[in-house]
C-alpha cells in the first residue's frame, strides 16, 4: 500500500481547479468522512465503488481483479482519510490510485490470466440477439478493442477516461499528471485513429484485418526526456 499511496499525491493543495464549478456528492462525503463521519462512507462507496469497478473491469476483464482493486482503492482512500483537504475533488484522486494498483497488478500478471474471465458489459441490454447478431457483435467488440488496445498507452488512457468514463479533461489531466491540453491532444488523436481504422475496415471488407496507425511521433508527443507519449 505504501508503495502505491507513494505515487499518487493527496489532494492537499486546497480547493481543486476541477472543483470550480462547485463539489459534488462524492466530494462532499469525502468531506464529510475526512472529518471523522463515519456514516458518509456509505455515500462515498455508492458513489466511488461503481464508476471504480466499470473502469477496473475495463481494464482487466476479470470481475475479481476489478473488485479487488476497487476495495483496494477505498481502502487506500480509507488510510489517508484524515489527510484530505476539505474541499478537495475526490474523483481524480480515486481514479489516479485505481489506475496505479492495475498497473502494478498488471505487472504481476500474464495478461492472459487477466482476460481469462469473458465478462460482459455491465450496461449491456438484457435483451437476447439473435446468433447471427451475436456473432456480429463479438467480433465488432473484439476488433474494436484490438484497435483501442494497439493505441500509445497515453492516446489509449486519455480516451478511456475522456469517453467511457466520463471524467473531465480537467480531472484526466490531474489522474494522469499531465496538462488539459495534452489530455486534448492524446484523446483527439485516439479518436482519429480509432476512427481511420473502421472505415479502413468498411472500404477493404472483413478479410483484412487492421489496425490503427499512429505513426511516427510528433513533437508534442515527447516527453521531457524523449519518451512518446
Amino acid at each position: 500500500m505504501q508503495a502505491v499511496m507513494s505515487q499518487v499525491p493527496l489532494m492537499m493543495d486546497g480547493i481543486s481547479d476541477v472543483d470550480a464549478v462547485g463539489a459534488s456528492r462524492a466530494d462532499r462525503a469525502m468531506d464529510r468522512y475526512a472529518c471523522g463521519d463515519e456514516a458518509a462512507f456509505v455515500e462515498l462507496y455508492d458513489e466511488l465503488a461503481p464508476r471504480l469497478h466499470r473502469f477496473a473491469l475495463r481494464w482487466t476483464r476479470s470481475r475479481s481483479a476489478a473488485e479487488d482493486t476497487v476495495q483496494q482503492t477505498l481502502l487506500q482512500i480509507h488510510a489517508a482519510r484524515h489527510r484530505f483537504v476539505r474541499g478537495s475533488a475526490v474523483v481524480p484522486w480515486a481514479y489516479a490510485i485505481a489506475r496505479r494498483l492495475l498497473i502494478d497488478l498488471g505487472r504481476r500478471r500474464v495478461r492472459e490470466e487477466l482476460r481469462a474471465d469473458d465478462v460482459c458489459d455491465p450496461e449491456e441490454p438484457t435483451a437476447a440477439p439473435s446468433p447471427e447478431e451475436a456473432l456480429h457483435r463479438r467480433r465488432a467488440e473484439a476488433q474494436a478493442r484490438r484497435d483501442l488496445a494497439s493505441l500509445p498507452s497515453g492516446w489509449r488512457e486519455a480516451f478511456e477516461l475522456v469517453k467511457f468514463e466520463g471524467l473531465s479533461v480537467a480531472e484526466t489531466a490531474e489522474v494522469l499528471g499531465v496538462t488539459r491540453g495534452m489530455v486534448k491532444i492524446r484523446a483527439h488523436r485516439a479518436t482519429v485513429a480509432l476512427r481511420e481504422a473502421m472505415t479502413r475496415r468498411l472500404r477493404d471488407g472483413p478479410e483484412r484485418t487492421t489496425r490503427p496507425t499512429p505513426g511516427a511521433p510528433r513533437p508534442d508527443d515527447v516527453g521531457e526526456r524523449g519518451v512518446p507519449t
